[in-house]
């Protein structure tokens, strides 16, 4: 309508970035040799940052890429391998920080915790 392109409330909220833990960005952290994570980046400093709540992504299916994974997450939860959340991981060689929507967010929690 109008050159506007109106977005049904409930696809808007759920497209919407994620926060939570006292109102950091959740997201998800490439690094150059130590892997993907998801949590919440409490800070940053160059290629360097601090990772709350945070989830290694060793592997996941029904996502093209960590990009995909950001805004869609995964259609398989129950191929992919997450380990268990930790309280806090410094991260360096950060190569990218990539904002993770709200449904993607929900979408790592569902994961079952991989482990041997």
């Amino acid at each position: 309508m109008d050159g506007v392109e109106y977005i049904p409330k409930s696809e808007a909220i759920i497209n919407k970035p994620a926060t939570s833990l006292k109102g950091l960005p959740y997201v998800i952290v490439r690094t150059y040799s130590a892997g993907v994570f998801a949590g919440y980046l409490k800070s940053r400093k160059g290629q360097e940052g601090t990772i709350l709540n945070a989830r290694r992504l060793w592997y996941w299916k029904g996502a093209a890429s960590i990009s995909q994974l950001a805004v869609d997450g995964v259609s398989s939860p129950d191929e992919c391998k997450f380990p268990c959340e930790v309280p806090q991981v410094e991260l360096t060689q950060i190569i990218e920080i990539i904002s993770v929507s709200k449904k993607a967010q929900e979408s790592i929690a569902s994961v079952p915790i991989w482990k041997k």
